[in-house]
């Protein structure tokens, strides 16, 4: 059975950083892309971005472009996102997922499992 669970969320000021962690079993690990995605209150979840099975690719949303990076542990079965210069609007819950196949996707179709989630509240 796969599980993902994501940790490192909090509280943090405006311009500060946060590293989130997920750690993954029951899948083998390096063969399969992993994603991150959030969702605000009131809204929808939305694509962060991604990044391959070796980690030497990632892809992302425009809106965390430059301030947001994905890293993995293959050794670790961990994917990363760190997190620079927040804004409130980055205020979401934020989730990890596995894709489906070996290629990373921009859609929620493209996963099959998600971790429970972790909040991130950034205040002004």
């Amino acid at each position: 059975q796969v599980q993902l669970v994501e940790s490192g969320g909090g509280l943090v000021q405006a311009g500060g950083s946060l590293r989130l962690s997920c750690a993954a079993s029951g899948r083998t690990f390096s063969m399969y892309a992993m994603g991150w995605f959030r969702q605000a209150p009131g809204k929808e979840r939305e694509f962060v971005g991604y990044i391959s099975r070796s980690g030497g690719g990632t892809y992302y949303a425009d809106s965390v472009k430059g301030r947001l990076t994905i890293s993995r542990d293959n050794a670790k079965n961990t994917v990363y996102l760190q997190m620079n210069s927040l804004k409130p609007e980055d205020t979401a819950v934020y989730y990890c997922a596995i894709s489906k196949a070996p290629v990373g996707s921009s859609s929620e179709a493209g996963y099959d499992y998600w971790g429970q989630g972790t909040q991130v509240t950034v205040s002004s």
